[in-house]
């Protein structure tokens, strides 16, 4: 409570004395506007300076800027933007009213001349200029004036960012990792707005679903001030729609695309429009619409279940995967803009994105089961079948799964300037889903290996991340698809992920004029009432009117890795299967399977904030405290599956039973975020920053939903796998120090430290029956071992950052178009989790991105690599059972050539080294295998007009 009052004492002193010091009554307002020479478009992070008072602003979204309580006299007013001459204006303030300024800026200084707004100078420039204008650590991603994004979706074009790296999904770029950390400590908005996530267990979202056409700029903000929402250690990454106040003139622009992957043989469409115009000079509508039809392929080896006989090293089961896979994107925007009155801006704006996925999977499968090698080295190990404990079980399956996520996104606002006032409004409506309709994943086909009918297969682990197999006896009858009877049939007949966010919130600036520099005070409020379910309906067939087998169903292979004929034909399944009537559906195992993953969970968080921000030529600094209220009603089941012979309520059960209990819990907490941020320019090039700020990261819903699954034998044994509803949020102490020299009209080096306190992290243990504390007791419910989401004790994550981007104009013709971007940060992430100190899962210590341009007259190439370093994916029940991800580098190569003003083909190559995706355990010895994927490479081709 003192230190509360002392805050507050402290916060009037400062307010009674910029009132004070505030200008005198007889002042003005100065407002204007900074376009490129050309006049297309608005300068956004234009730094304007007005030199006599000190005092300095930066350009908003459509170019725009505004001073109040200017005095009345005659100003210098500087005017400066990466990579355009600096321009001084003498502007003339009246006692009243507002004074009004138009400032074109341009390469080199000739006003008849264009600044640069097309092509990779154009997107240096913007993101060097509005990452200067920051207020925090912070990195911008922006589209060139022709409406192109670097790469091809949300996550491909932050891969760039330094710290950036992504994590991909079958050879995609999909979720976002920066400074090597788990993309659940990041989040990510459209507009302003959260974006829930489609998947049911996560929080964060796939950015590859939003199509980089569809996107004006992305901004990665590192340091948090209290009028953002405090909910990331990684970074908060801000995807912004176009606004029809972008631009001055009317723009349409249009692509068609083509890509061909190397492993499907296949060519894929793309095409999209992109618009903007004004219908008035107070009224515009910006927007577009893409669509993708991707067909590609993924060749896949999997392991588990690792093991070691007398020096031989073996699984359980080993699978070969072959994946073909389409995937269909449809994107669209729309935004509205008008400028109501002099005062007053408002705006609607809307996001749809539509991902639809259509994969079909093979699979050839040994399972091993309590078999041992007969033989074999470090290198190998050899079977043969037996009756008993030697049995081979060799499975032959087809998935045939058809997924849509959708994610829409609706924001209505606006902004009222009026004297030394700012007021900010808007309301959203974000919702996300993911859905599944009669899936079929999997229908298998097995043949048991055993004494009968012998089987003797070799595996050889020479090459671990490929292992290979040889059959060395009964290769007749491991080859013959009558031998394989239908085992199981399991149909998604729903799966219904649903997230959905409304949001209001306001935010009110008082600026006061101070005789050199300026001071504002802010504060405002948010309110966001999230709500995410998951149902899941799915049906388990063991059995068939008719005796069915691979021969019925046989297709053939498209996959390099290995030999795993004969397989299911992709669609044959679907084809014979009608309404199911001929199948016997398993009772029990559906309800099982059925009710273990449902969950509702509500969450509510009311914030509120207040902030002063102090700025002049040379310093900003912004302090101030949030306050964050967070609601949970959460609910799930307890889903018990008891053996035949088990014991329930004094009862011995005659045969396998479900036993489902509904429960929920409430909670509610509530978290005190302060934050300071300090930009300091001690010259003209050089920006020197200090960011301290406490943030909060809530628990995956996964994690938290109270789904509590229990298997018990006829023994008693009890083995479960429970969500944990008192998970503690991550909490956060935050440090970046970073310093930036921009040397150039086009260059900027920069270098930083951060440092994270992490308190609470999560992972999954696997725990007994009697460790402490819970001693086979978790929340009322006994077991033998389970997997528990817990909290850990405290981590620690710091870390180095360093970034260098220029363009090369300084150099003689024609080497003056080439330019370069290279980053590279060090990340050393570790916590301790009961005895162990651990790495933080998805920390990678090494990342780097390089970029090599070439610009000049109608010719534009880029050369870019992207390296992140190993990381440990999961927790095993000890340090060798961990799973790590192997290190990945990726390259691609793009190029565009202008072929007149308005007209551009292009050509693009995707991971040209054909980088495969490999994780593994470390041991004991060598690293053993537990997947393995490759993706080859894709090539895209297309033609670009705009008007």
């Amino acid at each position: 409570m003192f230190q509360a009052n002392w805050r507050a004492s402290r916060l009037s002193a400062v307010l009674m004395a910029a009132t004070c010091l505030s200008a005198p009554a007889f002042a003005g307002t100065l407002t204007g506007i900074v376009l490129d020479g050309s006049g297309t478009s608005g300068l956004q992070g234009a730094e304007l300076e007005i030199q006599e008072l000190k005092r300095r602003a930066s350009a908003d979204i459509d170019g725009s800027f505004r001073f109040t309580d200017v005095p009345a006299g005659r100003y210098t007013l500087r005017a400066s933007y990466a990579g355009a001459e600096t321009k001084t204006t003498s502007v003339n303030v009246t006692e009243t009213g507002t004074t009004k300024v138009g400032i074109a800026l341009s390469a080199n200084g000739d006003e008849e001349a264009t600044i640069l707004v097309i092509g990779q100078q154009a997107s240096l420039g913007s993101s060097i200029s509005r990452q200067r204008a920051a207020d925090g650590v912070e990195t911008v991603l922006t589209r060139d004036a022709i409406g192109q994004f670097p790469d091809q979706n949300v996550a491909e074009a932050l891969r760039r960012a330094p710290g950036v790296n992504i994590l991909n999904d079958q050879g995609e770029g999909r979720f976002v990792s920066v400074r090597g950390l788990d993309p659940n400590l990041n989040a990510a908005s459209i507009n302003g707005s959260r974006v829930p996530a489609p998947e049911s267990d996560v929080r964060s979202v796939a950015l590859d679903v939003i199509p980089s056409e569809l996107i004006e700029s992305i901004e990665i903000k590192k340091s948090l001030t209290p009028d953002m929402d405090a909910d990331t250690i990684g970074a908060s990454i801000e995807i912004n729609t176009t606004s029809a106040f972008d631009r001055k003139k009317p723009f349409v622009s249009v692509t068609a695309e083509g890509s061909y992957n190397d492993l499907t043989e296949k060519l894929s469409p793309k095409g999209s429009v992109d618009f903007a115009t004004r219908l008035g000079e107070d009224f515009g509508v910006a927007g577009g619409i893409s669509y993708y039809r991707r067909k590609f392929a993924t060749d896949n080896i999997e392991a588990e279940g690792w093991k070691e006989e007398d020096g031989v090293p073996f699984f359980e089961k080993l699978e070969y995967r072959d994946y073909d896979v389409t995937r269909e994107r449809i994107g669209a925007s729309l935004s509205f803009d008008w400028r109501a009155s002099d005062t007053t801006e408002l705006y609607a704006r809307g996001l749809y994105s539509r991902f639809e996925d259509q994969e079909y999977r093979r699979r050839l499968i040994f399972d091993l089961g309590d078999a041992e090698p007969v033989g074999g080295t470090a290198d190998s190990a050899q079977f043969v079948s037996a009756d008993d404990d030697g049995e081979i079980k060799v499975e032959r399956d087809l998935k045939d799964r058809n997924e849509v996520q959708t994610i829409r996104s609706f924001a209505l606002g606006g902004k009222t300037e009026t004297g030394p006032w700012t007021l900010k409004y808007e309301g959203s409506y974000a919702k996300s889903g993911e859905t599944e309709r009669g899936s079929i994943d999997p229908v298998a086909f097995a043949r048991d290996f055993d004494g009968s009918d012998v089987l003797g297969v070799d595996f050889d682990f020479s090459d671990y991340a490929k292992p290979g197999y040889s059959i060395t006896q009964g290769e007749d009858i491991f080859l013959d698809p009558e031998g394989y009877e239908f085992d199981k049939l399991e149909r998604t007949t729903l799966s219904k992920a649903r997230d959905r966010e409304y949001m209001v919130r306001a935010d009110i600036t008082r600026s006061f004029a101070l005789a050199k520099g300026e001071f504002d005070v802010q504060f405002g409020g948010k309110a966001r009432f999230r709500k995410k379910s998951y149902d899941l309906q799915l049906d388990v067939f063991d059995g068939h009117d008719d005796d069915l087998t691979l021969a019925d169903f046989v297709g053939s292979q498209d996959y390099a890795l290995a030999v795993i004929d004969p397989v299911p034909g992709k669609t044959s399944v679907r084809n014979f299967v009608g309404d199911y009537s001929g199948f016997e559906l398993n009772t029990l195992d559906s309800q099982f399977e059925s009710s273990v993953a449902d969950f509702l969970v509500k969450e509510d968080i009311y914030a509120g904030y207040l902030l002063g921000r102090y700025e002049d030529t040379a310093l900003r600094v912004i302090g101030g405290v949030r306050v964050e209220h967070t609601k949970n009603d959460i609910r799930a089941s307890l889903v018990e599956l008891v053996e035949e012979g088990g014991i329930r309520d004094g009862v011995v059960l005659d045969e396998d039973t479900v036993f489902v209990t509904p429960n929920a819990f409430k909670r509610s907490y509530t978290d005190l975020l302060p934050s300071v941020n300090v930009r300091y320019e001690p010259a003209r090039d050089i920006v020197l920053r200090a960011g301290a700020f406490k943030s909060v990261v809530r628990p995956n819903i996964s994690k938290l939903a109270p789904r509590f699954v229990v298997e018990e034998n006829d023994d008693g044994e009890r083995e479960g796998e429970f969500g944990n509803p008192a998970l503690k949020p991550y909490k956060a102490w935050n440090v970046d120090l970073s310093a930036e020299w921009y040397f150039g009209k086009n260059a900027v080096v920069q270098g930083g430290f951060f440092w994270k306190r992490i308190k609470d992290f999560i992972v999954d243990r696997e725990v007994d029956a009697d460790e402490a504390p819970y001693n086979g007791v978790f929340n009322g419910v006994p077991f033998t071992e389970a997997l528990i989401p817990l909290n850990g004790d405290k981590a620690t994550v710091k870390g180095l950052e360093f970034s260098y981007q220029q363009a090369l104009t300084f150099l003689p013709a024609p080497l003056d178009g080439f330019l370069i971007n290279f980053n590279y940060t060090y990340t050393d992430a570790e916590g301790d989790i009961g005895d162990r100190t651990i790495p933080l899962p998805a920390a990678s210590k090494h990342t780097f991105n390089a970029i090599l341009g070439y610009e000049k007259g109608p010719v534009s190439i880029r050369l870019a690599g992207a390296y992140r370093s190993g990381y440990l994916d999961e927790l095993g029940g000890s340090a060798e059972e961990d799973r790590y991800v192997r290190k990945h580098f990726q390259f691609d190569v793009s190029g565009k050539y202008r072929i007149t003003r308005n007209l551009q083909v292009f050509a693009e190559l995707v991971n040209g080294f054909d980088e495969p995706y490999i994780a593994y355990q470390k041991g004991p010895g060598s690293r053993r295998l537990l997947q393995y994927e490759e993706y080859s490479w894709t090539g895209k081709f297309g033609v670009k007009a705009n008007f």
